[in-house]
């Protein structure tokens, strides 16, 4: 694997200025050699002009967030990282490659989660270039890389999980946003790391049930809403129950046996478990 070296070259500013004093002295000799008529003083400074040309070739510029990778003959020779005016070899290849915060979103997936629902999964991806020399001759084109490997990542974490939780402590997607997330993370690192990419976030930006069971999923969620609030109701009722037979016992406003405790309980419970307002009837007979 081949590792980044980072390289600090020739500032470039000293190397301009001899070059500019090298061109007024090339100068000075040939319009010498002019005014002189002499065609054999002129092939030095001609010279020396296409050497200065050449080693002009060597300025190059890194500008903020940016590194140049050198590369001499096919061989990787180093990386400038730091920003500034710099001369290197003019025979060096230099490849510009952005060291700046990049994020990529996936497209829609549809993939089918931990019970086998199909659903549709999209996911940000926030990433850089840490290590420049793996990025460049490590992969191909480390751009595309990165969509690949997000996407069957995303895919990979749709299938360890369900949409929903439908047991006590279970991970869902939907339901544990930051837990997937953190996951998503970790899995995406580990498939960039080779390409020398550092993963700053990745969260889940799209998740939907396929259009196919959509409306059944809604179903079952409105059914399980329905029952929780049903369970809630219930529960609320007889504790109000409770409080009320302790009180009327408690006060000895009135002894009920069995029979009577039954019937008032039944005819509490429908009172505060219906739907609709109920219809009391006044009882203005005997008791027994």
């Amino acid at each position: 694997m081949i590792r980044e070296i980072e390289r600090r070259p020739v500032p470039g500013l000293p190397v301009l200025l001899l070059a500019l004093a090298t061109l007024a002295f090339v100068v000075y000799r040939l319009i010498g050699a002019v005014q002189a008529d002499d065609g054999r003083a002129v092939i030095a400074p001609l010279i020396l002009l296409m050497v200065l040309i050449l080693a002009l070739a060597g300025l190059f510029i890194v500008n903020p967030n940016e590194a140049k990778a050198l590369i001499l003959f096919g061989r990787y020779q180093g990386t400038v990282k730091t920003e500034g005016f710099w001369w290197a070899n003019p025979f060096m290849t230099k490849r510009q490659i952005s060291l700046k915060v990049r994020n990529f979103e996936t497209s829609k997936l549809k993939v089918n989660d931990n019970h086998s629902n199909p659903i549709e999964i999209a996911a940000v991806v926030v990433w850089r270039v840490v290590e420049t020399a793996e990025a460049l001759f490590e992969v191909d084109d480390f751009e595309h890389y990165v969509t690949v490997q997000s996407e069957a990542a995303v895919r990979s974490l749709a299938s360890r999980y369900p949409y929903d939780a439908h047991n006590t402590g279970e991970v869902s997607l939907s339901g544990h946003p930051m837990e997937v997330s953190r996951d998503l993370l970790t899995e995406v690192q580990e498939r960039l790391a080779k390409a020398g990419m550092q993963v700053i976030e990745a969260r889940i930006s799209h998740l939907a049930y396929a259009p196919e069971i959509a409306s059944a999923m809604l179903q079952r969620q409105q059914a399980n809403a329905i029952i929780a609030a049903r369970q809630k109701i219930v529960e609320g009722a007889v504790g109000m129950v409770e409080t009320a037979l302790e009180m009327l016992s408690s006060k000895k406003i009135i002894e009920l046996d069995g029979e009577r405790r039954a019937t008032m309980v039944s005819n509490l419970l429908v009172v505060l478990c219906s739907e609709r307002g109920t219809t009391p009837v006044v009882n203005a007979g005997s008791l027994y």
